[in-house]
């Protein structure tokens, strides 16, 4: 089977030529209304739900590589022939391996090694959300206005001080130390617009934050069971809502009318599951719906749960199925679909385009597929099948569709057509790339579709490369990629012994963040579509070059000209430290 003229995979990089199907497979019928039946026996699980699977850098043991546990390929099934099967080639696969304890591309302070787990989020606009109110099951979420004193979700009073308990507004005032950055910065450099500690007493072996999600004047973040929105410009807590129980999984965007879904847990302890939902408007500051799903059978218990919103749509994916949900009030849109393959997580956007795991055996689970599926109704658009052996790890775009796969200790990535057939395969060549995903950086909900270091538009795949760790000052490039050929079209080098990665489009530029580096500050650089020289968007402060650094395992926002790093996880040694950790830092004008 061989492809039209032009449409040839390129030759070298990584990976040998790839022969897809010439045209999309057909679409299976109409699925009826919500499933309820359990997955079949002995069905083994995909991605999110192999037993045993190791943490993040954000947990406690590192995963090996970017994309978390290697999956193995189909059980007594000899190695598949194709380019994904190839001997491993420089560019683009494998990855290195993060340092034990956390750190892997950005930022380190372990050697020579730069090393920090960055993931930004894509903020269409400068989206986000947060707060509260009832729920259908008894539960309800409290939600408390900075200076209005109220109980806590327990019941218990506040500190007597106009904040419950687990407020999250630190322990110590950090606005002399902003001032005393400020009163250093050079020529040109944004200030230290505020600081916050983490300020919340966390269980043993610390706690995720989720977010953050910008929305107007207010930056949000999650941690634990507490959401808490700060004011942009100098860092006032505006809000915090505490919710029935933890936070266990939430999407990388909200609605267009900025409302949330959010995954919580029902109960508390070890008997605590992952299979409640919390809805809230965050333009209002007012929480909705509140619902439990089933989980079906052993493997779809174990698996990490993959969150998404399309249009007024999110879905709820785990290993064995999807659930879906009307985002405005909560009523059932569809769940198990017919056949076979099921989809096990959505990429956030318009298009609702979906990672699919196909059962072949009893305790075989490992042939998928990328489809684009109708959120309201899940009836399958079109369908990819990806080479058997091969997972589909992120996407890094919907639109065009760009997908990251992996098998083992392989990498690919594949760039679709707009109608799911095969477009190009990208060529890394000499170079190796890196990127820093959800799947890496949370131990429970994993989004499909939170990275740094690449993003694409009409024009180009963009990634990053990974600097030379035995450099004495480590640097990298920015590398664009023919979304019809898959070949470099140029190269753009970072500011010399600083790193950056690409967060997204915008306004016809390439965004990047610039990590900061001993004495010298980062920020955000942008990029025409010709490449060049990068140039300075928001510039950091290089006295505040320390205080930077310490975000070590941060996600990085940008919107309206001031850019945020927030800590992807808060721990400690002990609870002065958990409280003390710095958790968000802003720059700006």
């Amino acid at each position: 089977m061989t492809q039209p003229p032009g449409q040839q995979p390129p030759q070298g990089g990584f990976g040998a030529p790839y022969d897809p199907p010439p045209t999309p497979v057909q679409p299976p019928p109409s699925p009826p209304g919500y499933g309820s039946a359990p997955p079949p026996p002995g069905q083994a699980p995909g991605p999110y739900g192999t037993p045993g699977q190791a943490a993040g850098p954000y947990g406690a043991p590192a995963q090996p590589g970017p994309y978390g546990v290697p999956q193995p390929g189909p059980y007594g099934a000899p190695p598949q022939p194709g380019p994904y099967n190839a001997p491993p080639q420089p560019g683009f696969g494998p990855q290195s391996q993060p340092e034990p304890g956390g750190g892997g591309f950005f930022r380190g302070r372990r050697g020579a090694v730069i090393a920090a787990a960055l993931a930004v989020v894509l903020l269409a606009g400068g989206g986000i959300w947060f707060v509260t109110s009832g729920g259908d099951d008894g539960s309800k979420p409290t939600a408390e206005a900075s200076g209005d004193p109220g109980p806590d979700s327990t019941g218990g009073g506040g500190d007597g001080k106009g904040k419950a308990k687990d407020q999250d507004q630190g322990t110590h005032d950090l606005r002399a130390e902003a001032d005393a950055l400020n009163a250093k910065r050079g020529p040109g450099e944004a200030k230290v617009l505020w600081l916050q500690e983490g300020g919340v007493d966390l269980p043993l072996n610390g706690s995720d934050v989720y977010g953050p999600w910008i929305v107007g004047d207010t930056i949000v973040k999650a941690m634990l069971h507490t959401l808490s929105g700060y004011s942009v410009t100098d860092g006032h807590q505006k809000w915090s809502l505490r919710m029935p129980s933890n936070l266990c999984a939430a999407p990388s965007q909200a609605t267009a009318d900025g409302k949330i879904v959010l995954g919580i847990k029902s109960g508390h302890g070890d008997q605590a599951f992952c299979d409640a939902l919390q809805m809230v408007d965050l333009t209002t500051g007012k929480a909705g719906w509140h619902k439990t799903y089933k989980r079906q059978g052993a493997w779809d218990g174990l698996s990490h749960v993959a969150m998404a919103i399309n249009g007024d749509t999110v879905t709820v994916g785990r290993t064995t199925r999807t659930d879906a949900f009307r985002v405005s009030d909560g009523k059932v849109l569809w769940g198990e679909l017919p056949g076979n393959c099921q989809p096990f997580g959505f990429a956030s956007g318009p298009e609702g385009i979906a990672a699919t795991s196909c059962q072949t055996a009893a305790d075989d689970h490992k042939e998928q597929q990328v489809q684009r599926v109708d959120p309201v109704t899940g009836k399958v658009q079109w369908t990819y099948k990806v080479k058997k052996g091969w997972q589909v790890a992120q996407f890094y775009s919907a639109s065009p569709p760009v997908v990251s796969l992996k098998q083992d200790d392989k990498w690919a990535i594949l760039v679709l057509n707009e109608n799911g057939t095969y477009r190009s395969q990208l060529a890394g060549g000499t170079e190796d790339y890196v990127t820093e995903c959800d799947e890496d950086l949370l131990t429970d909900g994993k989004s499909l579709d939170n990275c740094l270091g690449v993003t694409a538009d009409d024009r180009a795949v963009y990634l990053a490369t990974k600097p030379d760790p035995a450099a004495r000052r480590p640097a990298n490039k920015v590398v664009a990629f023919d979304l019809n050929t898959g070949r470099t079209k140029w190269k753009a080098a970072a500011p010399a012994g600083q790193t950056m990665m690409p967060m997204r489009v915008e306004g016809g530029r390439l965004l990047m963040y610039v990590a900061a580096e001993k004495n010298k500050g980062g920020g955000i650089a942008s990029l025409p579509p010709t490449g060049g020289t990068p140039q300075m968007v928001l510039r950091h402060p290089a006295a505040a070059s320390a205080v930077e650094r310490d975000f070590s395992l941060s996600r990085v926002a940008y919107a309206n000209g001031r850019s945020f790093l927030v800590q992807a996880r808060i721990s400690g040694i002990d609870d002065e430290a958990e409280k003390s950790m710095r958790s968000i830092v802003g720059f700006g004008s």
